[in-house]
């Protein structure tokens, strides 16, 4: 098996070259290809989520989404106990140290009573039980702190911590600052105030403004007083009165300051007052790492969120974008039928869009199909009789005498009855759905309307000596047998049954028409003693310009009667069918057929 690399020895040189060339770019074809595939993934999902972005519906999930998140972040950030704690943590251990230090302080300052000269007079005045070495509390001598002998002390005990200390006398003025104290070989630093033409930045504004804003909250402002100005302070006037204290200020670079103040006090005599405070940025500094990691956490929780946020609104807004799609392709494709996507198989709001449009879209085309054929058979019985119509106006200048024209008179009259018939049938069919649609359902009493009907029936007969009598099967002689709908239209519904029963009815006959109810239902059936219906025709006589009258002439019922009929029993809910009533059998065993039926059932509250 040769190498596909190398050419194939049979090969010349021009052969050989060209082969290893077609080598090559096929090599380079699959290696482009091995690293444009993920490439082509990539890009696919950046188009997805593109276009996702770009959906209104999909943007107000996200921003919703991260509306709320973002407003839990701020408030734990604004309202985070932490700060608090840690202020008061810090107040407490500053109130410690500073108790520390201000009792090596006072023991500093009044060693040099063991070195006071002795004076004899006063030897001689001490009562018994007292001491001229040591001063108790009754003692009126007084010992100022002494800088020199303070501020070694001081300097070993604060140099561990980072806080700034600062001892004021008994009068307010400062005698020692922590920031002024330094040791052989210490390298001093000291904050210089910021030139006066220059400004901070934009950046750095708003950094302080919000900082500012998310520390301030109630707390006081923090201003640097004078040497002499000690009083200012509140902590130092409290402690000056004996009491330790603390507070917690801001400055104007929105920084907290936690500040405690304790007497310097030797056999409860105050002999002046120690502040420690907190650096600028001491307490910002563990707080601003507690908010970043807040914000880190709040910086998954959001991608985690947009992720969520993108998945739910790809379940939404795909399928909403999909159905409004396939709801556009059928306004512009009247005449192709369109399928709606199907989710149906979702239990929630968008499988039941989806089932709804489904379910009017094809209702829609059946609505279509129902007109376009409702047209083609308007147009068929219109024809009939103009056809006819045009041969006996053709024949009738033919005519050789006067009962050859009067026999297409008789023609022309009769197919012009037919069509004022049939124009007056599929006006009123091709309107009533229209009709229903407009008017709002009422409550019908059947026990009015179906007197009201057999009483006219009987008065006028229709042309036929055949009368109408009406039975109530109810609850009582109260029962109104009520039923939501419109009551002209039902009256035209039971009018026309009666009208085909008294027609299909032998001089003398009778009809009968029952209402009772069945379950749920009023059942209002029409009976006759006529021939019956043909077996195979007991579902085509809904049909619309079907007849069945064979001892009728022909062209005297347009055939409409009881389509409409249907269509308005089914716009109520309701059904009708029509079935043979049966006699006695005969001398086969078969049995008779003793008239028609109609029955209607309409839904009853």
């Amino acid at each position: 098996m040769l190498d596909r690399t190398q050419p194939d020895p049979s090969l010349n040189h021009e052969e050989a070259s060209e082969l290893l060339e077609a080598n090559r770019v096929a090599d380079d074809n699959a290696g482009e290809k091995g690293w444009r595939r993920p490439l082509g993934w990539l890009r696919r999902a950046g188009q997805f989520f593109f276009a996702l972005s770009f959906s209104s519906l999909t943007r107000r999930i996200v921003s919703l989404n991260l509306a709320g998140l973002v407003a839990l972040v701020a408030s734990i950030l604004y309202l985070s106990q932490f700060r608090a704690g840690l202020i008061d943590a810090r107040a407490q251990s500053l109130l410690v140290q500073a108790e520390i230090i201000a009792g090596a302080i006072a023991a500093s300052a009044t060693v040099e009573t063991n070195t006071i000269t002795i004076d004899p007079d006063r030897l001689l005045d001490l009562k018994p039980g007292e001491s001229y070495g040591a001063p108790d509390e009754s003692s009126g001598l007084d010992f100022p702190i002494n800088p020199e002998r303070v501020a070694p002390v001081l300097r070993r005990l604060i140099s561990p911590t980072k806080t700034r200390a600062r001892i004021y006398g008994g009068d307010g003025g400062m005698i020692l600052d922590s920031r002024s104290l330094y040791g052989r070989g210490d390298v001093l630093r000291f904050e210089l105030p910021p030139p006066s033409t220059e400004k901070a930045g934009f950046v750095e504004r708003a950094l302080i403004a919000i900082r500012t804003w998310l520390n301030r909250g109630d707390l006081p402002l923090y201003r640097e007083l004078g040497p002499e100005n000690g009083k200012g302070y509140q902590e130092i006037v409290q402690a000056l009165d004996g009491v330790k204290s603390s507070m917690v200020r801001v400055n104007d670079r929105g920084e907290v300051i936690v500040s405690v103040a304790v007497p310097v006090q030797r056999f409860r005599a105050v002999h002046g007052a120690l502040m420690l405070s907190t650096q600028g940025d001491d307490i910002d500094q563990m707080v601003t790492a507690e908010r970043l990691a807040i914000l880190k956490v709040g910086g998954v929780a959001s991608a985690v969120m947009i992720m969520l946020s993108l998945l739910l609104a790809s379940t939404i807004a795909g399928p909403v974008r999909r159905l409004a799609d396939g709801a556009e392709r059928v306004r512009r494709r009247i005449q192709t039928r369109v399928e709606i996507p199907d989710f149906t198989r979702r239990r929630d709001e968008i499988g039941h869009l989806s089932g709804a449009l489904r379910d009017m879209t094809n209702a829609l085309y059946s609505r279509i199909e129902a007109i376009e054929m409702f047209a083609a058979d308007v147009a068929h019985e219109l024809k009939n009789p103009l056809t006819s119509l045009r041969s006996a106006v053709e024949t009738l200048p033919l005519a050789r005498n006067d009962t050859s024209r009067a026999r297409l008179l008789e023609v022309i009259e009769h197919d012009v009855k037919r069509l004022d018939r049939l124009i007056s049938d599929i006006s009123d069919a091709s309107r009533l759905d229209a009709e229903l649609q407009r008017q709002d359902m009422a409550p019908v009493d059947l026990r009015r309307l179906l007197t009201t009907l057999t009483s006219v029936a009987n008065e006028t007969r229709l042309g036929h000596d055949v009368a109408v009598e009406a039975r109530f099967e109810g609850r009582g002689a109260t029962d109104t047998f009520s039923v939501p709908g419109h009551d002209s239209r039902l009256g035209q519904v039971i009018s026309n049954l009666l009208s085909n029963a008294q027609s299909f009815s032998d001089p003398g006959g009778k009809v009968r028409v029952t209402c009772r109810r069945v379950r749920s239902e009023i059942e209002i059936t029409v009976d006759d003693d006529g021939p019956g219906i043909g077996e195979d025709a007991l579902e085509r006589i809904f049909e619309r310009f079907y007849t069945d009258r064979p001892h009728q002439g022909f062209g005297q019922n347009s055939g409409l009667g009881l389509s409409i009929s249907k269509q308005i029993i089914e716009a109520h809910n309701g059904r009708i069918w029509a079935e043979n009533r049966h006699g006695p059998a005969d001398a086969d065993g078969k049995p008779t057929v003793a008239g028609a039926r109609f029955v209607v059932r309409l839904p009853a509250p």
